[in-house]
């Protein structure tokens, strides 16, 4: 079977699987989401680790896991703002752990491991804040138009890459990223920004359609970011999970900046 097959196939499941838990409830909503929360830092560290160091990959997975967690309780009113007052001992816990692994570059193991909350499972959580209303309940619709506009932006990059890229975008991290691919998948986003808007009209096409430049551009250093950490450790993927398209970190990672930003942007319209 060819990779363009294996790619496509793995896109269409893929695609079927998060939105169908995006659109299914809340509660598939919140198993999707801690599943990439564990599948993204298990690659996170696994990286790590191939570069000779030594994080907590465990216990880190499963403070990733309790953020995300602690965060859907209180968005859903389940808890208070007090359940975030636990997480500080877990914290702490780190460090002591850290005394009883007798590692030499112990400063930098702690530091991977908070790294892997803080780049993955701290951006992915804010996620439950532009799903879930105190007033409103569940409603997917924000979201699933921030995924769209990532998915195209992503693809239409890449095809106008591959059709008209020659100037290189940041050729010391990603050879293949190129200036007409960026533009090319921005304006054409925008297009994309016009379809959505029709459909969850919860914002207008002018907002959409700055949320599409806003995905565009730091969509495009997430990925350069993620790009940095592999080429640093001579990594084509972060992981294999997904055939014809690497890891769940390879699929996410412009996602870890774009989210946040996307969250950002809607308290202040």
């Amino acid at each position: 079977m060819s990779n363009i097959v294996v790619r496509t196939i793995t896109g269409i499941i893929f695609l079927v699987v998060v939105i169908g838990s995006i659109v299914f409830s809340k509660y598939s909503f919140f198993l999707l989401f801690e599943l990439i929360i564990l599948g993204s830092m298990y690659e996170f560290y696994t990286l790590a680790k191939k570069k000779g160091f030594n994080p907590q990959k465990t216990y880190g997975m499963i403070i990733g896991a309790i953020v995300f967690a602690a965060n859907y309780l209180f968005a859903n009113s389940i808890v208070d703002s007090r359940i975030f007052l636990g997480i500080i001992p877990i914290i702490i816990s780190i460090f002591i752990i850290e005394l009883y692994r007798k590692s030499d570059d112990a400063f930098v193991d702690i530091g991977f491991t908070l790294l892997g909350v803080i780049y993955i499972a701290v951006p992915l959580s804010l996620s439950n804040y532009i799903t879930i209303s105190k007033t409103h309940g569940y409603n997917w619709q924000l979201l699933l138009g921030f995924f769209f506009l990532t998915w195209s932006f992503d693809t239409l990059a890449y095809v106008f890459g591959i059709s008209f890229g020659k100037h290189r975008l940041f050729e010391r991290i990603s050879p293949k990223k190129s200036w007409e691919g960026f533009i090319g998948g921005t304006i054409s986003t925008l297009g994309i920004a016009y379809v959505i808007s029709i459909f969850y009209t919860e914002l207008s096409f002018i907002q959409w359609a700055i949320a599409s430049i806003i995905i565009a551009i730091f969509g495009t250093f997430g990925d350069l970011v993620e790009s940095s950490f592999k080429r640093n450790i001579d990594e084509k993927d972060s992981g294999s999970i997904l055939p014809g398209h690497g890891g769940v970190l390879d699929r996410f990672d412009a996602v870890l900046f774009t989210l946040p930003l996307f969250y950002l942007y809607l308290q202040i319209i």
